[in-house]
């Protein structure tokens, strides 16, 4: 029986865990330079909640919507800090995207980019260059919007996806950080990876891997 789409996203949160665990330390250390140093901590906490709320969710009967929800409730449930919110906001909008779906089409995975994406930028009030995680999921959205207009094969276009949220993670050493407590180094913070930006790039590259 081939999987179903709840399923499907159930298993891409686990790959999404598994990512930030195997970054946790790292994303911890990118965060002492210009944060709290507690982000892969935070991140590890939150996605290991998601993971555990959605085992107690029926897949089988599941839509992908309630999948989304789920998921956002877990991750605010568990982290209080900014990083919840943000999450909880993008997760949200992506099950307002995905209702009525049954199908993790290219369509479907571009309206989820987007809208985790678009909760971002409303709930932390981001624009683009201001080094946030928001830096990555902007240029994954509209990267996957281009794809699918372009009529690109899948493998394409999760290329141009990954491609775009690498190259944007990467960009932020080059941001002043002007949002979160990274602002107060205002310059001094040129030159460091923003650990959100860099926490997006793998739960990006984990969607792709599992999608």
């Amino acid at each position: 029986m081939s999987e179903t789409a709840a399923r499907a996203l159930a298993r891409m949160f686990e790959r999404m865990s598994e990512a930030i665990e195997t970054e946790k330390d790292h994303l911890s250390e990118l965060d002492g330079a210009i944060g709290d140093g507690d982000h892969g901590i935070t991140m590890s906490i939150g996605f290991k909640a998601v993971n555990a709320a959605l085992a107690a969710l029926d897949l089988d009967a599941a839509s992908p919507s309630e999948v989304m929800s789920t998921a956002a409730s877990g991750f605010l449930d568990a982290v209080g800090a900014s990083t919840g919110p943000l999450y909880a906001t993008g997760f949200r909008r992506a099950a307002q995207a995905l209702a009525g779906r049954d199908r993790l089409d290219l369509a479907a995975c571009r309206d989820m980019i987007t809208a985790i994406s678009e909760g971002i930028r409303d709930r932390g009030k981001a624009q683009r260059g201001d080094k946030t995680m928001f830096d990555v999921w902007l240029p994954a959205a509209e990267a996957a919007t281009t794809a699918l207009a372009d009529g690109k094969s899948e493998r394409d276009f999760w290329t141009a996806v990954t491609t775009a949220a690498s190259n944007g993670a990467a960009a932020t050493a080059t941001m002043v950080a002007t949002k979160g407590r990274a602002a107060r180094l205002r310059e001094r913070s040129l030159g460091q990876l923003d650990p959100g930006a860099v926490s997006a790039n793998a739960l990006i590259r984990a969607i792709s891997n599992t999608l």
